[in-house]
């Protein structure tokens, strides 16, 4: 085996225990049930772009929104998830509009960012909870995996990968005692 090839096979092998071993071991396997506009309706990209926007706004680094998470989102949904947890994840959007509408009397599309903050900090106490006491055979809850496929996108995007992480496009070598600073950026290997 040459370095490259050692190299490459790290690289995969580092690169599913980021994503996740389900994601990685499943992969995306089944066959797209059609177009992402037979799925979604035509406002949800930008609905789900201001969802992931609002878990991971800009800072000193660019917000999910601008990374195209919203774009993101709709293609894992349709190309790796199960009929039924794309149901889940449908049902969970209109909850989320439902349960903005019952508390705030408006669509989470026109809430304020501290409303959405709000809004997405009570499902995200209630995806935890569920998550706690969930069995093997149920469903996960909807928020959990918005926030699973948010954190994927931003990271593996380019401007997550390049400006909210540390980047090196072509890594050197191995140093086992670099200096780290409080604050300082994740690398993005």
């Amino acid at each position: 085996m040459n370095r490259r090839e050692a190299l490459t096979r790290v690289a995969w092998i580092m690169g599913g225990t980021v994503i996740g071993a389900n994601l990685f071991l499943e992969g995306c396997t089944r066959k797209a049930t059609g177009s992402v506009e037979s799925l979604f309706e035509p406002d949800t990209v930008d609905l789900l772009g201001n969802i992931a926007d609002t878990i991971l706004p800009p800072t000193g680094s660019p917000g999910a929104k601008e990374a195209g998470v919203g774009s993101f989102i709709p293609v894992m949904v349709r190309d790796c998830y199960t009929p039924e947890d794309q149901q889940v994840f449908l049902d969970g959007l209109r909850q989320l509009d439902k349960a903005s509408n019952d508390q705030f009397g408006r669509k989470f599309q026109e809430l304020t960012a501290d409303e959405r903050t709000e809004l997405l900090i009570a499902a995200d106490k209630e995806a935890k909870a569920y998550q706690a006491k969930k069995t093997e055979n149920d469903p996960n809850h909807y928020f959990h995996l918005v926030k699973q496929l948010t954190l994927l996108g931003y990271f593996t995007s380019e401007l997550g990968a390049t400006k909210a992480l540390r980047y090196v496009q072509v890594p050197g070598r191995y140093d086992g005692d670099f200096p780290y600073k409080k604050g300082d950026k994740a690398w993005a290997i």
